[in-house]
């Protein structure tokens, strides 16, 4: 029985580790591919556009592709146009790390955690009263990885409606920013190479970080409070 919680939990965690791990190896791959088919990418048609999106939708769910790299390059090619496709496939890869969720055994990981650590079932109450919240300010955060914070709060048990309209939410001023970057660019390469370069770049995702560890933060402290 132990052995079979124990493989429930490592599921998870190994493929969380690959979700951190696996987004770094392919965004390199990308940016090199894009760098030598620049003219292929500027020719692209628009419904091309559409169906490479809906690809990158489940690349994205699977880690295989950070949307927020690939709003850079949406950005650089397409501008401001490519803002409906990016919330269309940030969504859309959210929704479908949410149901594969169920396939993690999900019930099983809070369950087998909550025995073992029964401060965690503390921390499940307080996070169900304030999903929305949590949820907004962590896909605020330009550091923190896109797949695994959806992962983390599917298996958590967040309600869907809950981690769509707080993901939502949380994405657009990343989205935004990433396309206003590529947008402004003049040579894809530099761009891929340096991302946040610039000082207007910077002290927005300052800014970014700053309110989404503080809203974070208010979180664990309200916890703290209670508990005591």
């Amino acid at each position: 029985m132990e052995t079979s919680a124990h493989k429930k939990i490592s599921l998870p965690v190994v493929i969380s580790v690959l979700m951190t791990v696996v987004p770094l190896i392919t965004t390199s791959i990308l940016t090199a591919w894009a760098i030598n088919h620049e003219k292929v990418l500027r020719t692209l048609p628009f419904e091309w556009w559409l169906g490479v999106t809906f690809i990158l939708t489940i690349a994205s769910s699977a880690a295989l592709t950070p949307p927020t790299f690939l709003a850079l390059v949406y950005g650089y090619f397409l501008g401001w146009s490519s803002l409906p496709m990016l919330f269309g496939l940030n969504l859309g890869a959210i929704a479908i790390i949410y149901v594969s969720a169920h396939f993690l055994h999900a019930e099983s990981v809070r369950g087998y955690l909550i025995q073992i650590y029964p401060k965690v079932g503390n921390l499940l109450r307080q996070f169900y009263k304030n999903e929305l919240r949590l949820i907004f300010f962590a896909k605020l955060s330009p550091v923190l990885p896109f797949a695994i914070t959806n992962l983390f709060f599917a298996m958590a048990g967040a309600r869907f409606r809950q981690v769509l309209a707080g993901g939502t939410l949380g994405m657009i001023p990343r989205t935004v920013l990433a396309v206003w970057a590529g947008k402004e660019a003049q040579d894809i390469r530099y761009l891929l190479e340096h991302p946040n370069e610039g000082l207007a770049t910077k002290i927005i995702l300052i800014v970014l970080i700053i309110v989404s560890t503080v809203g974070i933060g208010y979180f664990f402290r309200e916890k703290k409070v209670i508990e005591s």
